[in-house]
């Protein structure tokens, strides 16, 4: 259980099995609408669907406040990067672990987010390298690759 109280759904960890045996590229992670448990929002049909479509859902990501606006909504997400090396030694994998919380989300869910993240993270092992992201550059493909690959990357 985290800070706030919420609960992480024994699914969470059964697709992130999935993702670590690769077949599954990504997954989404979300609070439900009662923010009381961490649910799966959505994950990549299979290992290869292409990171463009994972940002959008990650930048389109919408919540419902407790008044029941709409509006833009923070996410915990987890992505298996590949990777080429730059020295021509082949490729890696690390599996990223990010918190995307967009600067213009509301603050309470943030704030629910901010405290909740680390019962997520308790729960899936096997996580290389953790990201905050707050703006749409923070995701861009070639920025996140150049920081887990350490600048390693081709």
């Amino acid at each position: 259980m985290s800070q706030s109280g919420v609960q992480v759904d024994p699914e969470c960890r059964r697709a992130f099995d999935k993702l670590m045996s690769r077949q599954l590229r990504y997954i989404i992670y979300k609070l439900s609408d009662d923010f009381k448990e961490i649910v799966i929002e959505s994950t990549s049909e299979g290992p290869t669907e292409n990171y463009d479509e994972f940002r959008e859902k990650l930048v389109n990501a919408q919540t419902k406040s407790a008044t029941g606006a709409i509006g833009k909504g923070p996410r915990y997400a987890v992505y298996d990067f590949e990777y080429k090396l730059a020295s021509g030694e082949g490729s890696r994998n690390k599996v990223t672990f990010i918190a995307w919380s967009p600067d213009d989300a509301g603050i309470k869910s943030k704030m629910v987010y901010a405290s909740s993240k680390e019962a997520l993270k308790r729960s899936l092992s096997g996580i290389a390298v953790e990201l905050q992201a707050n703006e749409t550059d923070d995701i861009e493909y070639e920025q996140i690759v150049k920081t887990v690959s350490k600048g390693t990357a081709a």
